[in-house]
């Protein structure tokens, strides 16, 4: 599904103090940061990203305008969400975080603005926030791709042959293939250990008799032609 950034004005953090102000054991342990959208019409809220820094529980409140009769009135989205499982440990401190609408716990149109309550109870770290903070609305739908019923479903006469029509049996290749290697064997040891016989004509003309593989038969048997040389 597609998004559009939606543009926003991020105001400065406000610090709820925790102790006493006039101490050094006071310190401030929620932070309220407001966000609104001045150049934007009420939208429905697609995602939250952000990144944070060393905020352990997280919480977000919408102000929603529900009729034009009616006035805007604040709807907490999200309570208390967990972005560091041990507070008092880095794990979770410097992720960066997703949050999409089917995870709030209220209807996200109609979102005119947004607040940010940020806590961390530990007192080991100095500060914490959020940081690159974007918010998303949803983009226009893709149109489905739908293709005609004659391109996806081709009529029997109109589909592919199988490519196997038309192909020898293989069995019966195999078969031929083996005959042809014994017949090259055949051949290649006979001119190894072909008979050589000597004939003498005359006293002056000897000659070699020697047998020839000449062809193959049809039935695949080989038969030899009768060579005589001079010497």
């Amino acid at each position: 599904m597609s998004r559009i950034l939606v543009p926003c004005h991020v105001k400065g953090t406000v610090a709820l103090q925790v102790g006493d102000v006039r101490t050094s054991q006071g310190r401030p342990g929620v932070l309220v940061i407001d966000v609104t959208f001045p150049s934007v019409a009420p939208f429905e809220l697609q995602e939250i990203t952000f990144k944070n820094y060393y905020t352990a529980f997280l919480s977000i409140r919408v102000r929603q305008h529900t009729s034009a009769h009616t006035p805007a009135k604040w709807v907490t989205c999200l309570r208390d969400y967990c972005l560091m499982p041990d507070p008092h440990s880095e794990e979770g401190a410097q992720e960066y975080v997703s949050l999409f609408k089917h995870q709030m716990l209220c209807n996200m149109a109609r979102v005119s603005e947004l607040r940010l309550i940020l806590r961390q109870p530990s007192p080991l770290w100095l500060s914490f926030t959020v940081e690159d903070l974007q918010i998303y609305q949803q983009g226009p739908k893709s149109p489905s791709m739908t293709f005609p019923k004659w391109l996806s479903h081709p009529v029997p006469s109109e589909q592919p042959a199988l490519l196997c029509e038309g192909l020898p049996d293989p069995s019966r290749v195999s078969s031929e293939v083996q005959q042809m290697w014994a017949l090259t064997e055949m051949i290649r040891a006979s001119h190894t250990s072909a008979r050589i016989g000597r004939f003498d004509v005359s006293d002056r003309f000897p000659l070699l008799g020697l047998l020839c593989p000449e062809q193959i038969r049809p039935d695949g048997l080989l038969y030899f032609r009768w060579t005589a040389v001079m010497t």
